[in-house]
């Protein structure tokens, strides 16, 4: 597991770090990083770093200063460095002077460049970019090499432009190739439409984290968490103890989906499936290890439930819901089961449960359970709609969020715009349920089951356009690879 800080938290660490520190040395430390990434990304993308052509759009304070001190860094190995200098009487004297020295030159316009590093503003900014920063990030949109290709872009800390701390970006920003982030992520670099602009993020070691306290304010989930949390199968393992889950999904008019649920419950650790519902003979023909039955309470004993994908909003719909949050057992409530919960009509079936709940809604269903959209901050809507409803919430998105009633955020990596087609939520559900009744907490079910789709939507868009019904065999592909690792 990774952590993203806010920007208080960051400055307070700073600060007691400096207090250790000679006057100087973390930028000089910052600098350094950023110079090496910046070499690296000329190597790729140029042939090298000599006789390569270099811009620095450097703002005010420290983000402007880092900037300046990598170029110097760059000059000194044979680039040709440029300065646009945005607020040329707050500049950061020091590495100014450094830069001059080094043989860096200060331009008023945007020459060609073979790499750009955006010093505009760091974690200190707040709202959009004003004048002149915003003119120039739009004009750099234009920006070419010499021989007319893009250059590449890193941003230094977080790109200019985003808000910090929630991931919104509230206008001009600047979109990287890469970003170089000091002593720990920011969490515009892995929530909400920011991360989006941030390219591939390397973490600057600093000698910050030890002076990070508290939690961190979002948790961002790696394969050897999941490693650590798949459960295992013992020797003696049957069918009953591995888990049993049932599924009440589909309908006469998406059908579809119960197959899709079903496929990605597959995927998972549990021994044996149960499904109720009207769609029960075409689960029975695509999945004939599944037992079927027409209604949830002629299902049998389950350890969780899945609700709701592609279930309808009728009648019948309504008490195969009632019917399941009068159990005892965890449940995923997805797609119709959240519509069915608008009315308030369910609520108090909601607030007696003791078993865990998972509520999995993408935006708009979100506005329909919340009354209104997540807004600027993601994080801060999805442990909202947590505590509310006392359920881990899934807020579905290109960096999924995880919030918990106990007030914990994840951010998912994995996240991938091929998955934005019809039927690979009901995959997720599926997949989301199974870990359930494996015995998996609702927390790290939903955080496993978001990396892992992530991963399944990437490996199967290797064979190209990705339909729902690719994902499930994809899932069975990247769940492979947690085998072999050591037991907890």
């Amino acid at each position: 597991m990774r952590g993203a800080w806010r920007v208080a938290d960051i400055r307070a660490a700073e600060d007691a770090l400096m207090a250790t520190l000679p006057d100087g040395t973390l930028m000089q430390r910052a600098a350094a990083g950023l110079a090496r990434r910046c070499a690296l990304l000329l190597a790729d993308a140029a042939g090298g770093v000599y006789g390569r052509r270099v811009l620095l759009l450097v703002g005010a304070g420290n983000n402007g200063g880092d900037a300046l001190y990598a170029g110097a860094a760059l000059a000194r190995r044979g680039a040709t460095v440029d300065a646009l200098l945005l607020v040329p009487d707050r500049v950061h004297s020091g590495g100014l002077a450094a830069f001059r020295g080094a043989g860096g030159t200060v331009v008023d316009q945007l020459p060609a460049a073979d790499l750009v590093v955006d010093g505009i503003v760091g974690i200190g900014a707040s709202g959009g970019l004003r004048e002149p920063a915003s003119r120039v990030v739009d004009a750099m949109r234009h920006l070419r090499t010499q021989d007319g290709r893009r250059p590449v872009v890193v941003a230094v800390d977080v790109p200019s432009g985003v808000e910090v701390d929630t991931g919104y970006v509230p206008g001009t920003a600047v979109r990287a190739d890469a970003t170089v982030t000091f002593g720990c992520l920011k969490l515009a670099l892995i929530a909400g439409p920011a991360a989006a602009l941030a390219g591939e993020v390397e973490v600057v070691d600093i000698g910050l984290t030890r002076w990070l306290r508290g939690e961190p304010a979002v948790r961002v989930p790696e394969l050897s968490d999941l490693r650590r949390w798949w459960p295992r199968l013992p020797a003696n393992a049957e069918k009953y103890t591995r888990g049993v889950v049932g599924l009440a999904t589909g309908s006469a008019r998406y059908p579809g989906a119960a197959v899709l649920s079903v496929a990605g419950a597959l995927t998972g650790p549990v021994g044996l499936i149960r499904y109720a519902g009207t769609a029960a003979p075409l689960v029975a023909q695509h999945h004939p290890s599944v037992i079927v039955t027409d209604r949830v309470a002629n299902a049998g004993r389950v350890q969780a439930w899945v609700c709701g994908s592609g279930l309808g909003t009728d009648e019948r719909a309504a008490a195969d819901l009632r019917a399941i949050l009068a159990t005892s057992v965890p449940v995923v409530l997805d797609a119709d089961a959240l519509t069915l919960l608008v009315d308030g009509s369910m609520a108090g079936l909601l607030r007696h449960r003791d078993a865990p709940i998972v509520l999995t809604p993408h935006d708009r269903e979100f506005a329909r359970l919340a009354g209104g959209g997540p807004g600027d901050d993601r994080v801060a809507a999805a442990l909202r709609l947590a505590s509310w409803t006392n359920a881990v919430v899934l807020l579905k998105g290109d960096h999924t969020i995880v919030g918990t009633p106990g007030g914990r955020a994840w951010s998912n990596p994995t996240g991938t715009p091929v998955l934005a087609t019809g039927g690979t939520g009901d995959v997720l559900a599926g997949l989301l349920g199974s870990l359930l009744a494996a015995g998996v907490t609702a927390e790290r079910a939903a955080v496993a089951a978001a990396y892992l789709h992530g991963l399944a939507g990437r490996e199967a868009a290797r064979a190209g356009p990705v339909t729902s019904a690719d994902v499930p065999s994809a899932l069975r592909t990247v769940i492979s690879e947690l085998d072999g690792h050591e037991p907890a």
